[in-house]
């Protein structure tokens, strides 16, 4: 496995991805997501990948970081159904904690659906804890 940013060309499998994975939301338009996200840090935005059968490579997964100078996210961050549990999504969260360590990220925030188990177990194996606090949020650009 091969873990590198994020190249335009990976857009339409990151896409199938996020919609097999149930990422996706009516709201967001992933394309949308990914253009600006290329404007902004795009080296924090990462896949891992293996070579494909034939030719070119398979998209595993991806993970989508940003920094602000204070803290850390993640988003986006998602395993082919296939290939969850090996360690696909701990080494791409290994990697971005690197990347966000460098630029100097002293915490990381993730935000995962509260009725979301499974990751909450995951993000709890790879030491994430709650935080005592609400998440808020505001649109100010409608996607759709």
């Amino acid at each position: 496995m091969r873990i590198r940013p994020f190249d335009p060309a990976d857009e339409p499998a990151a896409i199938a991805l996020w919609h097999g994975c149930g990422l996706l939301r009516p709201w967001n338009d992933p394309h949308k997501d990914i253009a600006r996200k290329l404007r902004v840090q795009p080296g924090l935005f990462l896949v891992a990948t293996r070579p494909a059968e034939g030719a070119g490579e398979e998209l595993l997964g991806t993970a989508m970081a940003g920094y602000d100078g204070h803290r850390g996210s993640v988003y986006y961050l998602a395993v082919a159904p296939g290939v969850q549990g090996l360690s696909v999504g701990r080494r791409l969260m290994a990697e971005v904690e690197q990347c966000l360590l460098a630029l100097g990220c002293a915490k990381i925030n993730v935000l995962v659906r509260s009725n979301n188990s499974r990751v909450l177990g995951f993000y709890a194996q790879l030491g994430y804890a709650r935080d005592e606090v609400f998440s808020l949020g505001k649109r100010l650009i409608p996607d759709l």
